[in-house]
Parts: structure tokens; sequence; C-alpha cells
């Protein structure tokens, strides 16, 4: 069967290139991630993401809160390399996955700042070709040059310590040896300018086709999406994300920031916001009392919701993705309804004395003048109803 390019998607750019990227597998390649990013990967439903380069500087990473929603959403996360080393080794307990020898570095601490997997790099337009070295690769190349009897182990701390005195921006091969050679003896340039040409190795670019090939493996074994571990992120995480991500629609995506703005210009915004938040307060509440539904409970409300907008089965996935939502955000919604549900049924259990169905209807239909309605019309039909006069002998 063949496979969606969209079912891997591969974040990259100066840690491998593009095209060797759709090479090794069928994938869809992104830019180096920014925050958001993955959010917004999501909408395209892929099973696996291959998190590989990220920025660091010039816009805010990649959240770990992206990386849990896709792990929550059952899309497998791997990371290595560059910013998905990073991630990896700090989610590591949340199911992603990390891939490679830099990851193994991080996790076991033997490299912890961030500034080891940085580097300058040239934009979109040149392929985000790298034009520093980072400093893993440096670490890499000693070990290498060690483990070929190029370097011994102070001319192999030398060149780790030149490598570590140049600020990321500035560290070049042939300004990082101009730093060292006057340190090493005539005997190590000489085996070294020899070695290096075929004997360096770019770690980074090692790592991120691992990480390509195990996400592009899981991905070919049709192995079942796991759902994570159910998350609770903060209302600021929550309105982030509001921002940030995207929805599809027939013929490409929109903001969903900007469907958030024209919600806010809608004539029934304030009854649409009002309504949201009776439903998420009373479902809070019911939370905080120790209530729950049952999965069967949130399956009909589920089943309700698709019902009563009467969309067939084949289309439900576009459904979804043009509401801004996938699979698991229903669910969550379908949740809310049903513990709203629970509350309203019970209410006169919840609170001491607490109020009946017949009072909230009433109280309710008197704000709205329906009660006045009400009233007329029986007042109507009683009227037109015959007298039903008793005769006597």
């Amino acid at each position: 069967m063949s496979r969606r390019a969209d079912e891997l998607v591969v974040f990259l750019g100066p840690s491998l290139s593009a095209d060797e990227a759709r090479r090794l597998a069928p994938c869809t390649v992104l830019p180096p991630a920014r925050q958001g990013d993955v959010w917004r990967a999501l909408s395209l439903r892929p099973r696996a993401i291959a998190l590989v380069d990220g920025v660091f500087e010039a816009q805010p990473s990649v959240w770990h809160h992206e990386v849990l929603a896709a792990l929550e959403a059952g899309v497998a996360v791997f990371g290595g390399a560059s910013m998905g080393a990073l991630r990896a080794a700090e989610l590591a307990p949340h199911g992603m996955v990390g891939v490679g020898r830099i990851f193994g570095w991080y996790r076991d601490g033997v490299v912890v700042d961030d500034s080891e997997v940085a580097l300058l790099h040239a934009d979109a337009e040149h392929g985000w070709r790298p034009l520093t070295v980072p400093l893993v690769n440096v670490r890499h190349v000693a070990e290498c040059a060690r483990a070929a009897r190029v370097l011994g182990r102070d001319a192999a701390r030398m060149l780790v310590e030149a490598a570590e005195a140049l600020f990321y921006q500035e560290r070049t091969w042939p300004r990082l040896l101009e730093q060292v050679r006057p340190r090493w003896s005539e005997s190590v340039r000489a085996a070294w300018e020899a070695w290096f040409p075929r004997g360096a190795e770019d770690l980074k670019r090692l790592d991120a086709i691992a990480c390509l090939q195990a996400a592009a493996e899981l991905v070919a074994s049709g192995a079942p999406m796991l759902v994570g571990a159910r998350q609770s992120p903060s209302s600021l995480v929550r309105r982030r994300r509001l921002v940030d991500d995207v929805t599809r629609v027939r013929g490409g995506e929109v903001s969903s920031g900007r469907v958030l703005d024209a919600l806010r210009e809608a004539p029934d915004a304030v009854e649409l916001a009002e309504a949201g938040l009776r439903r998420a307060l009373l479902a809070g509440w019911a939370r905080t009392l120790g209530l729950t539904v049952t999965a069967d409970e949130v399956a009909e409300e589920e089943a309700a919701w698709w019902e009563q907008r009467g969309v067939a089965p084949e289309r439900r996935e576009a459904v979804l993705a043009a509401s801004g939502l996938d699979a698991m955000g229903l669910r969550r919604l379908c949740e809310e309804l049903a513990l709203e549900r629970l509350v309203l049924e019970h209410a006169p259990r919840l609170l001491p004395d607490g109020p009946s169905w017949d009072e909230a209807l009433a109280a309710e239909a008197r704000l709205r003048g329906r009660w006045a309605k009400a009233a007329r019309d029986v007042a109507r039909e009683d009227a037109e109803e015959p007298t039903g006069d008793v005769g006597s002998d």
C-alpha cells in the first residue's frame, strides 16, 4: 500500500536537506520548527513527526506543550540531531522517542547547554545551508580523530576547548584550526591535514538521518496509533494554541486566530461565548466534586452530535478539520457535554435544597419572555374549549 507523504512530517533545516529526506522516505518536509509549528502540523493528520531542526534565538522555540499535544493525539514524535534531541531528552518520560548520539549526550548529561547544537545557517532560499560548525560536531570529530590515532588525548582536548571558546556564529573549521594549530606539534598537524578531508563526520547529519529513518519505519510498520497520556495545559497554553493553530478548509488552510477574530465580530458572539463558558464551568465543577462520566456516555454525546449535523461517516474527518477539531478534541468537548448533562439531570442533589428541573425551566422562560407567551397561548386554548353545559330533567 502506498503511503501518503503527510503521514510523516519532518522539521528540517541545516542538519539535512529536504531532497535527501524525501529520498530516504515519503514525507512532508517543513522548515525548522518555531513555536506553534507542531500544533499546526497536527492539522495534516500525520502518524509520526520527526523533529530535527528548530529555531533558537530569532523566534520563540517549539513548546514542550506542542509535543505533548501531539503524543496525546496518538502521533508518534521522534527527536534527534538538534532541537529534536533537546526536546526528546526533556520529554522522553512522556513518550517522545529520542534518536542518535546527540540525544544520548543530552539524556546522559554529557552535554547540557542548548548552544552545543547551535549554528549559523543560510535562509530557506539557500536551503538552510550550514555556515558554521556546531560544538557537538567538533566533539564527535575529536573522538573520531582519537579513534583513528590522529589526535592524542591532549590534542583532542585542545580542539574542543578552542571550539568552546568561539561564539557559535563564528565557529568555522578554518577559524577553529587557526586557533588550535599553534598548540599542536608539527606531526599532529600533518596527521590531521591528511585525515580530516575523508575522516571528519557531520554528526548532526548522521543523527538527522537516523531520526527520520526511525520515524519512517514506524509509519511503514502500520502499527496502531497509541494515544498518549492526557494533558491538562494551562489557560495560557490553550489561548496560545487558539491563536497559533490552523484550520483546514476545502482548498487550503486558514489561521485559527483569524477565525477567532471573525467570530468575535459575529452578532451572536456573546451568546456563543456564554454558552461555552456555562458548559465548561459546569463540567469543571463536576470534576471538582469527583463526578465522572463513562466512555459510553461520552460516545452517546458524540453520536448525537454527528446525528444532529447529518454528516456521513466518510465526511467526518473533513468536517472535524474545518471545525478546528480532531477526534481527540471532539471527545474532550463531548465529555464536557456529558458532564454538563450529568449536573443538570441531578441538580436537586448537587446543592442543599437544589433547584428542580421545573424551577429552572420557569426561571429561564420568565427571563426570556417565554412565560408570558406560553401563558397567552394557554389562555387562548382555554377560551376555545367548549363549556360542556350539563342538561336537567
